[in-house]
């Protein structure tokens, strides 16, 4: 019996220290105060594995569209840049061929067609461009996006006029101004003002004098733009240094009423023609056929 006490009191005195030692132990091991608000801050700030790897993608995308954008700026807008004529490629090689991105095309002026590309019997000169309808004061805006490489004055020629180059490679030409909206080096936008219309240089009345240039070349206008909608025939236009001055029809050809004439009074003479040869032919038949019978 007293080791059987002396049993019972060693266990109840150990279950008594341990009820004792377990709240010390709670105590000694437990976490600060602090520990739920950084755990929190924790989850709040944690992003998916993959965020760090597409943040870095993108940084690397946009570094090297920046290169390749001041390559383009370097190729483009740095050849003959500083040049105060109007084509400033003068002794440049230029490409047999080369396909010229046109999709972004803004009309200049709402305005329609006053005079076409080509050669002028009454001035004995090329008109190297387009003439548009606008009256003094009208907005003109540019054609694609681009960079001001020239705002001058031409007392005998263009009058206030802006040259444009693109990102495209192309130049154009907007002549006879009466203000300018933008300065040389200035960044434009298809369809941001850059000067208004007027009446300015050699020029009898108001109009917009618009050229597409590529290389110095004045290609027509026509061969690139469907003036009567507003839009380019393609939007991505095959330059030929051997066609560039021809306009280009995708649709029906509308000939004028001087036309009709001309071709009705072609088709008149021809058959006039043709009855005189028959006349011609039916006389002498009946004089051989009169002197055969006499012999």
């Amino acid at each position: 019996m007293p080791f059987l006490k002396r049993i019972t009191l060693i266990a109840t005195s150990a279950i008594a220290m341990a009820a004792v030692c377990v709240p010390q132990a709670s105590a000694q091991y437990k976490l600060p105060s602090l520990h739920s608000n950084q755990h929190e801050n924790l989850i709040a700030n944690q992003r998916p594995a993959g965020a760090e790897i597409k943040v870095n993608n993108m940084k690397a995308f946009l570094n090297d569209l920046r290169e390749r954008e001041a390559e383009q700026d370097n190729e483009i807008f740095n050849l003959h840049w500083d040049s105060q004529f109007v084509n400033p490629y003068n002794g440049v090689e230029i490409p047999a061929v080369k396909d010229i991105d046109v999709s972004t095309y803004v009309p200049p002026v709402p305005g329609a067609i006053t005079s076409n590309y080509g050669y002028r019997r009454r001035f004995r000169r090329v008109h190297r461009g387009t003439d548009l309808r606008l009256s003094i004061g009208d907005t003109v805006v540019s054609a694609f996006d681009g960079k001001v490489r020239l705002t001058k004055y031409e007392g005998r020629g263009y009058g206030y006029y802006v040259v444009i180059r693109h990102d495209n490679g192309m130049e154009t030409v907007y002549g006879h101004l009466s203000k300018f909206l933008v300065k040389p080096n200035q960044r434009v936008k298809a369809g941001e003002p850059i000067a208004l219309g007027g009446n300015t240089g050699r020029s009898t009345g108001p109009h917009l004098h618009f050229e597409t240039r590529f290389m110095g070349l004045a290609i027509n206008p026509a061969a690139i733009i469907d003036f009567e909608n507003g839009v380019p025939h393609k939007d991505v236009f095959t330059f030929d240094h051997k066609t560039y001055k021809q306009s280009q029809k995708y649709g029906p050809v509308k000939r004028s009423k001087y036309a009709k004439r001309k071709s009705k009074l072609r088709k008149s003479k021809s058959a006039r023609i043709s009855k005189s040869k028959a006349t011609t032919k039916k006389k002498t038949t009946s004089s051989k056929r009169r002197k055969s019978r006499r012999k």
